[in-house]
């Protein structure tokens, strides 16, 4: 198969055929990178207007753009509808204050198709025929109060009756450096009308800065070791050559329309326009937004007249009848391949159509037989997740110390937001959240993106995970960076799982990857140290975490410091625990078998498991179970006195993922293993009872979890009540019992604080994620796939009603599935061609150029199935593709 070809091609680094791809943020702007203002006030130091006149310091952003490896060499569209105030260069937004809850994305965009080379890739923004309603998103959203519904860009009207652009972006690769780009601008109003392209290349700026790490390069300096500054520069046939001393010659070649129009090429430098923003002399007369007042104020002085800069476009004036459709040909090449004798012939399209061909096959046998809606939701969430990798550069001692006379920081960044990750040096492409709402990393997303993304690219998955376990990553302490917005937050320890499941997809039995395995579980002993030292304070096996990624699921918020006599002891924070020793064990076990050496670190894990069970369960008589209830809680102790905090929620429900099945014959060879769990066996009745041992045939097979079979069928009676977790869309972040009984508490200042039941967005704060209520992938993937490790070991002699009630019992491996339907349900049109995720809106099940469209959200309504926050979240939401193989087909 041509595509599995060229992975294997890029993993001997025989070909690097992923050396360009979609690594170009849709959002720079604002970001903590970009961030330096005194007291970290990124959304506006940095806003969307400086963003087309300011060169940016840590990375590039563009429009369904493309990139290299090291975002050197950038090329994005730019688009003009005659009618803007300023010219579309990038994705439009509201900043968290702006948002009634927080940060959102206002624009439709959607990634339709990408192989993991990128050997074809094709994305689609829709692109309004009038005015862009920048004001009226700002405005009316801000008007807005946090129990109202946000304000969308579909709400202002300027999608109806098809006046709008369909512009499809698609790039494929004849060989790793030749990129064949084609765009295609569709008219789906009733009426002619008139659009300017301009198809954009650019240098990132790193001449300006006056660092000296790798790819730096300076602007005039010529001693040792230092790179000039690149550049481009016209050619005679309508194309450029791109000079650049660590990426080497290209030449970018446009094409004539059908025709014969050539496009107008211009050049200007990507440096920033001082003058407007700061009322500053610019150092170039020609800046980064000169195309801007070259097209929407028709200002031709602004570009250069010696045709040649570090950005440059070609300009398209196409004029486009109703209904129809023009396309836009351009090529990326190197210099050296010049002997390609018609750049644009025939060869072009047959190169397309092998592409696309190839992308369908390597899809076929990925997805396998699926309806064809579900081969539509899983190859759009490929697509999106693959698309979703985005280079990300942050040198945090670069950062906090500035740059020369042009970024010095104020004093108080010094002491200030990851002063305490002066190691951290990241330059790589990394698979982000949302390259809009989340243009960085988040660790703990980042283990779940990488489940569906084995399917597609097992060496990128392998590598991903361990690049977060790297010196230059992970903290000297062991701790693993969370996300720009503060390194040292602590997310769920869901690194471990990822890493398991990956080596398991690595391979079949007998040939997985050894030294993946290996390699991982080195430096997670490391991590998971650092946990049992700083989140174990009293060393009684239960651990606190703060928010831990359930951001507002608490009473109060979980991640500030309590006042001094108060402790917080987290039901979650104990059984992650649990669920990494289980994670941890399980590897040693694997390795093991391979080197005896590991045995030692088994046993070691293993007691570690019994502890903190021994804890959970029977610390203070019943440990965080609470008996009346029959659920999981946390504790709050102020002065010595203890209270459960009776929140119903996923913090509960966690120490279901705490549970591992041993096959004898895995754990005979390991004598001194084998020894030390008959001795436990033996000796400690009264925590034997989170042991069970079940024969089946000449299988012999041992379960060890965190709750007894008594507590699970009674948390799985609340799980699996429609009138506590149970949603037609899966199971929800909150109990809906809390909708007519909501938690209260009484605060150390007098105050009242109180948790009810939020099926949507948040009503309490102006935050963009809320888990008091919503449906959320990732934690239903964590349910399901624990339901079937349980089923795994019971099968037919565990049953549970379906719903709660019901009289419907069903062993857990069927319980899972149908947790999975309602998963995929959210998804896929029902009886009425609506697809729950995108809520009632019309466009979506009316409009034939909208219906096949999906977007993948951070979490969805439980009640509705409408999806909430970011739009683009097909990291962990990809997971849905893992649901649907557990669909019967």
């Amino acid at each position: 198969m041509a595509e599995q070809n060229r992975l294997q091609e890029d993993e001997r680094e025989e070909k690097s055929w992923k050396r360009w791809g979609p690594y170009l943020s849709e959002r720079q702007w604002s970001t903590i990178r970009e961030d330096y203002s005194p007291h970290g006030d990124c959304w506006n130091y940095f806003p969307h207007d400086m963003a087309r006149s300011r060169a940016y310091r840590w990375g590039e952003d563009g429009l369904l753009g493309i990139t290299d490896q090291q975002s050197r060499l950038c090329l994005g569209l730019a688009l003009w509808n005659g009618k803007d105030p300023m010219l579309k260069e990038r994705l439009f937004g509201l900043t968290n204050p702006e948002g009634n809850h927080g940060e959102d994305v206002k624009e439709l965009y959607y990634y339709l198709d990408s192989t993991p080379t990128h050997s074809y890739m094709k994305a689609l923004y829709k692109y309004p025929q009038s005015e862009f309603p920048y004001t009226q998103l700002v405005e009316e959203n801000r008007k807005r109060t946090t129990t109202e519904p946000e304000f969308e860009i579909q709400d202002t009207g300027v999608f109806n009756d098809g006046k709008y652009w369909d512009v499809f972006a698609e790039y494929c690769k004849n060989a790793p450096d030749d990129v064949l780009c084609r765009y295609t601008l569709c008219n789906r109003s009733k009426e002619t009308c008139s659009i300017i392209v301009l198809p954009t290349l650019w240098f990132y700026n790193t001449w300006v800065w006056g660092c000296s790490h790798e790819s730096c390069t300076r602007e005039g300096c010529s001693h040792e070791g230092c790179t000039t500054k690149p550049t481009l520069r016209l050619r005679s046939d309508c194309g450029v050559d791109c000079s650049h001393e660590t990426l080497g010659p290209m030449t970018f070649l446009f094409d004539c329309l059908d025709d014969g129009t050539a496009p107008k090429l211009v050049f200007t430098e990507n440096e920033t326009n001082t003058m407007r923003l700061f009322e500053l002399e610019n150092s170039t007369p020609y800046v980064k937004d000169a195309f801007h007042d070259y097209i929407v104020d028709d200002d031709t002085s602004k570009v250069s007249p010696d045709s040649q800069g570090t950005k440059m476009a070609g300009v398209y004036r196409l004029v486009v009848p109703a209904g129809g459709s023009v396309q836009i040909r351009c090529r990326l090449l190197p210099t050296s391949s010049e002997q390609v004798k018609s750049p644009f012939g025939q060869e072009f399209n047959d190169i397309f159509t092998l592409r696309l061909q190839e992308a369908d096959d390597f899809y076929d046998k990925v997805i396998g037989r699926k309806d064809a809606e579900h081969y539509r939701v899983s190859r759009q969430a490929l697509a999106g997740l693959l698309w979703s990798k985005q280079f990300y550069q942050y040198i945090v001692k670069d950062w906090l110390d500035g740059d020369r006379s042009i970024l010095q920081p104020p004093e108080e960044r010094k002491t200030g937001r990851n002063c305490e990750f002066k190691h951290l040096f990241n330059r790589d492409v990394i698979s982000m959240p949302d390259k809009w709402e989340y243009p960085w990393y988040a660790s703990w997303d980042l283990a779940f993106h990488m489940i569906p993304m084995a399917r597609v690219d097992i060496h990128l998955a392998k590598e991903q995970l361990m690049l977060f376990l790297r010196e230059w990553y992970m903290h000297p302490n062991g701790q693993i960076p969370a996300y720009e917005f503060c390194l040292s937050d602590v997310n769920p320890p869901v690194h471990a799982w990822s890493c398991l499941r990956v080596w398991r997809m690595s391979g079949p039995r007998g040939a997985r990857d050894m030294h993946f395995l290996a390699s991982c579980f080195q430096k997670l002993v490391i991590n998971f140290t650092w946990w049992v030292n700083r989140k174990d304070p009293d060393g009684n096996n239960i651990f606190t975490g703060g928010f831990l990624g359930l951001d507002n699921i608490g009473v109060f918020d979980r991640g500030i410091k309590l006042p001094e006599g108060c402790e917080l002891e987290q039901a979650d924070g104990t059984a992650w625990m649990a669920f990494y020793c289980v994670c941890m064990l399980e590897m040693a076990i694997k390795l093991a078998n391979h080197d005896p050496v590991y045995e030692e670190m088994a046993t070691k894990f293993f007691e570690h498991f019994v502890t903190i069970c021994e804890a959970i369960n029977n610390m203070y008589g019943e440990g965080l179970w609470d008996e009346k209830d029959s659920f999981y809680y946390d504790r709050l102790i102020v002065d010595g006195n203890p209270e459960l905090l009776r929140v119903r929620s996923l913090v509960g429900l966690v120490p279901l993922f705490a549970t591992l099945v041993l096959e004898e014959d895995a754990i005979s060879q390991l004598k001194g293993f084998s020894e030390r769990l008959e001795w436990f066996l033996n000796n400690r009745k009264d925590l034997a009872q989170r042991h069970s041992y079940m024969q089946e045939g000449r299988k012999r097979r041992q379960l060890f979890n965190l709750p007894t079979e008594s507590h699970m069928r009674k948390v799985l009676a609340c799980l699996l009540s429609e009138d506590e977790f149970l949603s037609p869309f899966g199971i929800r972040s909150l109990s809906k019992y809390h909708k007519e009984h909501p938690f209260e508490i009484r605060t150390m200042e007098g105050g009242l604080s109180s948790v009810n039941y939020q099926p949507g967005e948040s009503l309490v704060s102006g935050g963009n994620s809320n888990w008091r209520g919503p449906i959320w992938l990732c934690m239903n993937y964590l349910i399901i796939e624990s339901l079937r490790r349980y089923d795994y070991f019971y099968g037919e002699s565990f049953k549970v009603d379906f719903p709660t009630g019901s009289g419907n019992s069903l062993r857990l491996r069927d319980v899972a599935a149908e947790l999975s339907k309602r998963l995929v349900g959210l998804f896929v049109p029902d009886s009425s061609g609506r697809r729950p995720c995108h809520g009632n809106d019309a466009l979506y099940k009316d409009d034939p150029h909208f219906k096949d469209l999906v977007l993948f959200y951070e979490y969805f309504h439980a009640d509705e199935g409408r999806g909430c926050g970011a739009s683009h979240q097909t990291g962990w939401t990809a997971l849905v593709v893992n649901c649907i193989d557990l669909l019967p087909q």
